[in-house]
């Protein structure tokens, strides 16, 4: 991380509140990736193909005279659009994205406005446990539902109460024709190596189609091995919208440096049927990790990729990857 000399944030936390800051300091944090995949099977037996990604980050914040902190956080990462559940895209195709302005303190907790890049408390918590296997698979069908809609949000963190006990609420407000949105999250980690999650919302941003959203997630490490699983529930108003995930993930850790882990996601969409079935993915994966580097290894596969029993919906994917940060 590189640290940019003192500035004075008082014109810019001027404009968000009605008080001036002490100086603040401005840091940028950066990461970027290299990958190499094979698809294997179906419509997408396209061979091999290179890709990469790369962004940075900017956060700056100061204490104002009323002992309240405000921070803003601000990303660059070209062609990383994100939609709501209503298929509105933020960012128009600019190279700007996540971006957010923070007011905390001690005793009050945090309150997060975002514009791009924001999530419910549920939707904050819906990654599986297996790491989006699916998403490897590039097929948009599969991706499940980002409830409520990712921007223009509020999410309070309380501030904490018990040892280990994290709560979250989130606030979208309605759209025409739409209601508003509200979700809440609660993490326990007061167990040696215990994460346990719940969440719940309800995504109203499409009238006649509102939803409710539901998470449970756990995570327990004992010596080197690490077991999750984890249950998203996403019922629409429309059961043609329904979609829900079920994960697990088994994880080794055979040195500081070095891991294996195998993972599983089973995904279904809509009503079940002979023709509407569930997606199945697995995943082998080594991770070597050195200094700001990670180097990746992955044999994946995947079944009825969107939802079909058509033989074109079963591939496989190998994958090499090396990421770092800075």
């Amino acid at each position: 991380m590189n640290n940019f000399k003192k500035v004075g944030l008082s014109a810019l936390a001027g404009s968000l509140v009605a008080f001036s800051a002490n100086a603040g300091e401005v840091t940028v944090s950066g990461s970027a990736g290299m990958y190499l995949e094979h698809i294997n099977g179906g419509a997408a037996n396209s061979g091999k193909s290179f890709s990469m990604d790369n962004q940075l980050t900017f956060t700056g914040g100061g204490e104002l005279d009323n002992g309240l902190n405000v921070s803003i956080s601000f990303v660059i990462d070209q062609g990383d659009d994100q939609y709501t559940s209503t298929g509105t895209k933020f960012g128009g195709g600019a190279p700007f994205d996540n971006h957010s302005v923070t007011v905390s303190s001690d005793s009050l907790g945090s309150l997060k406005m975002s514009g791009e890049g924001g999530d419910s408390a549920s939707g904050a918590v819906d990654g599986t446990v297996a790491g989006n296997i699916w998403d490897a698979f590039q097929a948009s069908a599969d991706e499940p539902e980002a409830a409520p809609a990712g921007g223009n949000g509020l999410m309070y963190t309380l501030p904490s109460i018990v040892d280990g006990v994290a709560v979250n609420a989130s606030y979208a407000p309605k759209g025409a024709n739409a209601d508003s949105s509200t979700a809440w999250s609660v993490a326990y980690t007061g167990i040696d190596g215990l994460a346990l999650t719940f969440a719940r919302g309800e995504d109203n941003q499409v009238a006649g189609s509102e939803a409710d959203h539901e998470v449970m997630k756990v995570t327990y490490a004992y010596g080197p091995i690490t077991v999750g699983y984890m249950e998203s529930d996403y019922n629409d108003a429309v059961a043609a919208g329904d979609q829900n995930t079920t994960a697990y993930n088994i994880a080794y850790t055979i040195s500081d440096e070095l891991s294996v882990s195998y993972g599983s996601e089973e995904l279904e969409f809509g009503v079940q049927s002979a023709t509407n079935v569930a997606a199945e993915f697995e995943r082998v994966k080594v991770s070597y990790v050195t200094g700001g580097m990670t180097l990746t290894a992955s044999q994946a596969s995947g079944d009825n990729i969107s939802y079909s029993t058509a033989t074109t919906e079963d591939q496989e994917v190998w994958a090499l990857g090396a990421s770092f940060a800075f």
